[in-house]
């Protein structure tokens, strides 16, 4: 009788803010309805994601078209309700896992990210969740510093990315180089996952995707430098480090990302990574690929380094 009761003081409440959720809507379960904000888009989709917890206490939900993104939860007792915001507010300061509607792992993609050698150890020591969507669950990548979250990056298992707009441009993992004399920068949160498992914990990876070609152009200002705000948002942190490995992608952009981000952090200091040949063509992409063998060659990946100016145009 008490859950009855709770949760016809949530349908009441969500009725209030447009939610419609009948008799049929189970706590416990995820529902795919109408966002009363966007009202699915052009399209009509039913692209807002709603979760009433089993005891009924409070209701969460995400709208999952990219140009909306409004989430929030309500409560059955007298505590006041988390109205959420759209993806396209400032969210700087004010961001939680509560607001973003994060969960834990479930057993689904635990399993996934144990295919690819990423052990739950690592994923809850870097506070890998998810968000449920219309039709699958995605991948959520919080982005801390000083143990507070200040952004947070989304995957499907289908490779889709999207992020949090509005939040502050950080690297992945920037706590883990506090104290850090040397360091790694990969391309991707699930290459920075791998080589922690592989005994680095020193490794940090950039935000976004890499570029499709090394600009001609001088470096711009720092206030104008817009694609790479994540490396002058962290300066501190990476002023204090004496060597820093360049490990991205093997692919154009990979080496391209590599080129700008030495010309920035100084060449004197960056060195290469040649990832190793998985035949006698084509070389291993990233970290994540070369996981298996990774804690194996790890030494012959890293050691061979060669200093960014032996790869790049010295006069930079």
């Amino acid at each position: 009788m008490l859950h009855r009761c709770r949760r016809q003081v949530l349908r009441e409440k969500m009725d209030l803010i447009g939610i419609v959720c009948d008799e049929h809507c189970i706590p416990g379960k995820y529902y795919c309805l109408f966002c009363p904000k966007c009202k699915g888009g052009r399209l009509m989709e039913r692209s807002l994601s709603l979760h009433v917890i089993p005891t009924g206490d409070f209701a969460m939900w995400r709208c999952f078209r990219f140009e909306c993104g409004w989430a929030g939860r309500i409560f059955a007792d007298g505590r006041l309700a988390f109205n959420g915001f759209s993806k396209t507010e400032k969210m700087v300061g004010r961001s939680s896992k509560e607001s973003l509607v994060l969960e834990p792992l479930c057993d689904e993609l635990i399993s996934y990210f144990s295919m690819r050698m990423i052990s739950q150890e690592t994923l809850e020591r870097n506070v890998v969740m998810q968000v449920v969507g219309r039709q699958q669950v995605a991948i959520a990548f919080t982005y801390r510093q000083n143990g507070q979250l200040v952004g947070c990056k989304y995957r499907t298992m289908d490779k889709r990315f999207w992020q949090e707009k509005g939040t502050a441009k950080f690297l992945y993992g920037i706590d883990d180089i506090n104290d850090a004399d040397e360091l790694i920068i990969v391309e991707g949160e699930m290459d920075k996952l791998s080589v922690e498992e592989a005994g680095f914990l020193n490794c940090i990876s950039v935000p976004g995707g890499a570029p499709s070609k090394v600009s001609t152009d001088t470096i711009p200002p720092i206030e104008k430098d817009s694609a790479y705000q994540y490396l002058w948002g962290c300066k501190d942190y990476l002023d204090k480090v004496s060597r820093i490995i360049l490990a991205t992608d093997s692919d154009v952009p990979g080496q391209a990302l590599a080129e700008e981000l030495a010309r920035r952090l100084g060449k004197h200091r960056c060195w290469r990574v040649d990832w190793p040949y998985k035949d006698g063509f084509n070389r291993f992409k990233d970290a994540n690929e070369v996981t298996f063998l990774l804690s194996i060659v790890i030494h012959k990946v890293f050691a061979p380094l060669k200093v960014a100016s032996e790869l790049y145009n010295r006069n930079e």
